[in-house]
């Protein structure tokens, strides 16, 4: 089946256009010059050289006994080894796979018998003195729209609402890993694309990371500041707790391996399975390559974490400071031998440091401090459960960047545009060669009115104006409005429009009026308010698309009265609204006041109904609002992405969104 990468409708392979919603599925669209014929399966654009295809890492390694689970077979060999960056194949090859033990693969052609995974990396050929059974390279997905059996079976487990299964007849062991940490969303591991056993070799496609910046090039900066370094440390202890259960330790020991992702959070190129007579294969200096062999000679226990650490000082040339040196030389020694223990002494420096009066990290909080063991013999099916018993750590969160943008637009069939929604936002920003505090106060108005012409219309730029103006007024620097102070805004505006329905004796239907939802915003402290059906969204990576605001409408005032929601919404008032500014006095209304905390990076939509209706977000959130959590995407262009899909599927009423990107990271400056 080919997804569409629009509606994500599922196709007929044959198919060259979506039977749903008529986007290409031959051709695409060039991100930088917007050429609209580029083929899907080219990797660079016609017109401007763009490399825009779709590309993905590939590991190529040989299956051995136990290795999924790290445990080694009768010769000790888990299928990793190292020649000096000479890398080759060995291994018998079904006769389906155009790999042969005898000679090199040809850049350009195929990893599998349906010429899908292109080769965009030769394969270095073996050599006399070493036989290589590890290896990586990109490729390109010439066929990006066809569904992968992994993302199918994931897609229909999570459809399911089961925990992924492991089980799936054909799915390599080393595959089994990836599936078991991306189930728990472990942020630091990169996804698997598509996986699959040929003879004893194992081919597992996955992200493709060997562009992201290594943390050797960040943490030799002299900008980075020495509580980055903290944290980064911080951030290896957890993920050895991640890996110590798969016995994938040795991931962290590779300098090369260890990449950083936009916001400079630590994370994995790939996994490497444990081997006590093994190394992975390095694209890194020299001088790394030989540091990265001295720590794997070493016993593979929490003292290895310490050998890395003094490795990345050494190739950064960065002087260790304070008691990280009496820190290293404890590990070295074995008088540190619990990840809490490594993780408490982190802390004590954090707080030293903050005493010294130098930006530190939070205090760490956990609801587990010992680090949970399973026995060799675990089953990776058995590894989703027992990840969560992992320790997790809450740290408090700074805003590192805000972004937002408006539109409204008048549908297909309404001949006026009744919404109406404002914006403020200011953004004070404090830079030192070491540090930098981001302040961010922001407000943002949504409303859909109603009334007819001359009256909808003037109802939703009165209630938007007349809140402005108020937390112009009420609203004090660097502190987020009360519930009260909430509840009064939104009250006067609702007054506003009361008195000119008074005034003007409007009468019925006559009556304009207008729904709300608001969002203040200050640093990482978030208040939502709302009446009506205009709707608050809220998107993360780890929990997806949330709907914050509950409709204030018939069918949903019977759902809370006990009414089952089929029977709720059979009713033909269903949709009717039960709350609404202006048409009452305020004794008619009862605003919804909310808070929340920004604790990772998120993407927040005021969305009217003209947006929202028939699930229309709900359906397509994974293509038109997920992409626009990385600061690559231009959120200009989202909007009038979401503008066409509503035109397109709804379109019957306005249509109006705002959408703001707020993004975070570790508040290491005081």
């Amino acid at each position: 089946m080919l997804i569409c990468p629009q509606c994500k409708f599922q196709n007929p392979n044959s198919n060259k256009f979506c039977q749903n919603c008529g986007t290409s599925l031959t051709h695409k669209v060039c991100p930088e010059c917007s050429t609209d014929d580029v083929p899907v399966n080219a990797l660079r654009c016609h017109n401007c050289g763009t490399e825009c295809g779709t590309v993905f890492w590939a590991i190529i390694a040989k299956e051995t006994t136990g290795e999924a689970l790290g445990v080694e077979g009768d010769n000790g060999d888990v299928g990793i080894e190292k020649d000096e960056g000479n890398v080759g194949i060995e291994g018998a090859i079904s006769s389906s796979y155009p790999l042969s033990p005898s000679s090199q693969i040809a850049l350009g052609s195929y990893l599998d018998s349906q010429e899908r995974y292109q080769l965009l990396d030769p394969i270095p050929a073996q050599t006399e003195t070493a036989t290589i059974i590890d290896v990586g390279v990109r490729v390109l997905d010439c066929q990006p729209y066809e569904i992968s059996p992994i993302a199918a079976i994931l897609a229909s487990q999570q459809s399911d609402l089961v925990t992924p299964s492991v089980e799936a007849s054909g799915i390599p062991r080393l595959a089994k890993l990836y599936i078991a940490l991306q189930s728990q969303d472990q942020q630091g591991i990169p996804p698997i694309h598509d996986a699959w056993q040929q003879g004893d070799m194992q081919i597992v496609i996955i992200e493709d990371r060997s562009h992201w910046q290594l943390l050797l090039d960040l943490w030799q900066e002299e900008t980075t500041s020495s509580l980055k370094i903290l944290h980064w440390c911080y951030q290896m202890t957890q993920l050895w707790a991640v890996l110590e259960p798969v016995n994938c330790r040795q991931s962290l020991l590779d300098l090369s391996n260890l990449r950083l992702d936009e916001d400079q959070t630590l994370t994995l190129q790939r996994l490497y399975v444990e081997s006590s007579n093994s190394q992975p294969t390095t694209e890194s200096s020299e001088d790394a390559q030989a540091q990265t062999s001295a720590i794997l000679e070493q016993p593979l226990t929490i003292q290895a974490l310490g050998r890395v650490w003094q490795a990345l000082f050494k190739q950064s040339q960065r002087t260790q400071f304070g008691s990280v040196v009496q820190m290293l030389g404890d590990l070295d020694a074995g008088k540190i031998q619990t990840i809490a223990q490594l993780r408490s002494r982190l802390e004590e420096i954090s707080i030293e440091l903050e005493a010294l009066g130098t930006a530190t990290l939070p205090p760490i909080k956990e609801k587990n401090t010992a680090v949970p063991t399973i026995p060799q013999s675990d089953e990776p099916e058995d590894i989703i459960s027992k990840i969560d018993d992992m320790p997790t750590v809450v740290l408090t969160m700074q805003l590192s960047s805000l972004e937002d943008v408006g539109r409204t637009d008048v549908g297909r069939q309404r001949h006026h545009n009744e919404d109406y929604f404002g914006i403020e936002t200011k953004i004070d920003k404090l830079e030192l060669p070491k540090s930098q505090v981001l302040q961010g106060h922001g407000l943002y108005i949504l409303c859909d009115g109603m009334g007819g012409h001359a009256g909808g219309e003037i109802a939703s730029e009165l209630a938007v104006n007349t809140l402005r103006q108020y937390f112009q007024e009420h609203w004090i620097a660097n502190q987020l409005p009360t519930e009260d102070s909430i509840r009064e805004a939104v009250y006067l505006a609702n007054e506003a429009i009361y008195k000119l329905n008074q005034h003007d004796a409007r009468s019925g239907v006559g009556r304009m009026g207008t729904t709300l939802v608001m969002l203040l915003i200050q640093d990482t402290q978030v208040a939502v308010a709302h009446v009506g059906d205009s709707r608050l969204y809220r998107l993360t990576r780890k929990r997806g698309l949330e709907q914050v605001t509950v409709d204030h409408e018939v069918g949903q005032r019977e759902i809370t009265r006990g009414v089952e929601a089929s029977i709720a919404y059979a009713r033909p008032d269903a949709y009717q609204l039960t709350q609404a500014l202006g048409p009452r006095d305020e004794n008619s209304i009862n605003p919804d006041v909310g808070f929340f905390e920004i604790n990772e990076d998120t993407l927040l939509l005021l969305a009217s109904d003209g947006l929202s209706d028939n699930d229309l977000l709900e359906t397509h959130w994974q293509t038109h609002l997920e992409p626009l959590l990385s600061s690559g995407v231009n959120l200009e262009r989202g909007v009038t992405d979401l503008i066409d899909l509503a035109n397109l599927h709804n379109g019957h009423d306005n249509i109006t969104a705002i959408l703001i990107r707020a993004k975070v990271r570790p508040n290491l400056e005081s």
